[in-house]
C-alpha cells in the first residue's frame, strides 16, 4: 500500500533546507485539510499558511527557537474557534442547504439541537472540542505531505498566546493549537534523519474484541 510506504518514510524533520515547495503541492495539502471530517461538519477552525519570512522570524523565538519555523517553505498554523456561537453554527448549516439545494427537516432539527447545546457551554470547553477537530485536519495535512514526498514536522512546542498575538487571532475569535512546518529535510544537519522509527509493538497498541 503506497500510503503505508510513505508513512514509513516520513519522520518529524528537525532541520529543513529552506527550499520552496511548489504551490500546487501546497494547494493539495490545503484541499486534504478541507476534506477532513469534523464533528457535525462544522469545521471549527482556520488554517494560516505563512510564507512571509518576517512573520516566521517573529514566531521562532516563541516556538522554542526551533529552526524549522524559519527554514521551512510554508508554516501552517491551525487555529480553532475560541467558542461555538449561533452565527458560526448557522453559517455552516446555511451553507449546507445552499450547496445541496434543499432543506431537510431532520437536518434543521439537528441545527436546533446544536444551537441549544454548544453556545450555552463554557468557552474553554468549546475551544478544546474545536481544537480536537483541528487535529483531525492536522493529521490529514501530515499524511498528504508524506504522500507528496514532503517533510512536515508536527509542532506543539510554542507559546499559543504569543502566536495568537503575532497573527492577530484573538480579534478573529481564534486560538492557535498546533503548527506544521512543511518543506524539505536538511539531511546533513538533522540528527534524527537516519535513526530507526520506533513504535510500540502492535500487541501493545491494538486490542481486538472479536
Amino acid at each position: 500500500m503506497e500510503l503505508l510506504d510513505k508513512l514509513k518514510w516520513r519522520y518529524a524533520a528537525k532541520a529543513m533546507n529552506g527550499q520552496k515547495v511548489p504551490e500546487e503541492q501546497i494547494d493539495q495539502i490545503i484541499e486534504a485539510i478541507s476534506l477532513s471530517p469534523t464533528s457535525s461538519g462544522l469545521q471549527p477552525f482556520e488554517v494560516f499558511v505563512i510564507t512571509d519570512q518576517e512573520v516566521k522570524e517573529k514566531i521562532r523565538p516563541v516556538a522554542w527557537n526551533q529552526s524549522m519555523v524559519t527554514d521551512c517553505s510554508h508554516l501552517f498554523v491551525f487555529a480553532a474557534w475560541d467558542t461555538y456561537t449561533e452565527d458560526r453554527i448557522n453559517y455552516m448549516f446555511d451553507l449546507t442547504n445552499e450547496i445541496r439545494g434543499f432543506k431537510n427537516e431532520g437536518w434543521e432539527n439537528y441545527r436546533q439541537q446544536l444551537l441549544q447545546f454548544y453556545p450555552q457551554r463554557e468557552a474553554e470547553l468549546n475551544f478544546q472540542h474545536a481544537a480536537r477537530q483541528a487535529y483531525i485536519a492536522f493529521t490529514n495535512a501530515i499524511n498528504a505531505a508524506a504522500f507528496l514526498g514532503l517533510d512536515a514536522t508536527p509542532m506543539e512546542g510554542f507559546e499559543p498566546e504569543a502566536v495568537d498575538e503575532i497573527l492577530g487571532l484573538k480579534e478573529k475569535g481564534l486560538r492557535s493549537c498546533v503548527m506544521l512546518p512543511v518543506g524539505y529535510r536538511d539531511a546533513e544537519n538533522d540528527w534524527l534523519v537516519n535513526l530507526k522509527k520506533v513504535r510500540k509493538p502492535l500487541n501493545k497498541l491494538v486490542n481486538r474484541i472479536d
